[in-house]
């Protein structure tokens, strides 16, 4: 299973939101370049990075931040945020970004995820963001009354990457994964599924462990990582002893 450290970017900073709410930032880091590194030189296989601002402007925000992310790192970068364009998904696809999320677009205009599959082959995922298992889009701004497992089978057999599954109400706040919620999608998908939202601890891992023949790739953690009560380094050695052992 991967662990995705998270970048998410506000005005060119590294933040960490409660439940999606701007207005509840906190700043970990004024240089993005910086931190990336750091999660690769910790042993970070990806990174998953959102430009915040272009989730709530529905237009990128954080291009030349994001530009040098990549080319900073050797490790693959996944990207979500503002992603509302065929020419925008080309523009990210040339600076090296590995995977493009799409979220509120797909809601919008669901055949625009098929045609991202068909013109970027294994490099589209779809994120879906849930609050008490619907749909939100929009910055999470919007509820909308679509049953989040629904709109993921939509979706399971055009090619994509990853869906990646956050449970709105817990990200940001470390109250422990959603792993009902995530083996739910997993069961009912053929898609790998990535987790997001609620890690707290090495226990959220593990938790989520038993959910990986059933599709789990990995889960992405933040606030954990950045406030310390996760450590990348000690989950990666753990994660390579359970697998060694099996």
């Amino acid at each position: 299973m991967i662990i995705y450290p998270a970048i998410d970017l506000k005005e060119g900073q590294c933040v960490r939101l409660k439940q999606g709410d701007m207005a509840r930032a906190t700043i970990y880091g004024t240089d993005p370049v910086a931190i990336a590194r750091h999660w690769e030189a910790q042993g970070a296989q990806w990174l998953h990075v959102v430009d915040l601002d272009g989730a709530f402007a529905k237009t990128p925000k954080n291009r030349d931040v994001i530009g040098a992310i990549v080319k900073a790192v050797s490790i693959p970068v996944q990207l979500g945020g503002g992603l509302r364009s065929m020419e925008t998904l080309q523009h990210y696809i040339d600076l090296g970004v590995r995977r493009l999320i799409l979220g509120t677009w797909a809601l919008r205009d669901p055949k625009v995820v098929e045609t991202a599959c068909q013109r970027f082959p294994g490099r589209i995922a779809l994120g879906i963001d849930a609050r008490h298992g619907y749909v939100a889009v929009e910055g999470w701004t919007e509820t909308t009354q679509v049953d989040a497992v629904a709109f993921a089978q939509r979706f399971d057999q055009v090619g994509l990457s990853a869906i990646i599954y956050t449970d709105i109400q817990r990200d940001g706040m470390q109250s422990g994964v959603n792993v009902v919620a995530t083996r739910r999608l997993c069961a009912a998908l053929t898609t790998p599924v990535i987790a997001s939202g609620g890690v707290a601890s090495w226990d959220d891992i593990q938790a989520l462990l038993p959910l990986v023949p059933l599709g789990l790739d990995g889960v992405i953690s933040g606030k954990a990582l950045y406030t310390g009560t996760l450590n990348l380094q000690e989950a990666l050695q753990r994660l390579k002893s359970l697998k060694t052992s099996s």
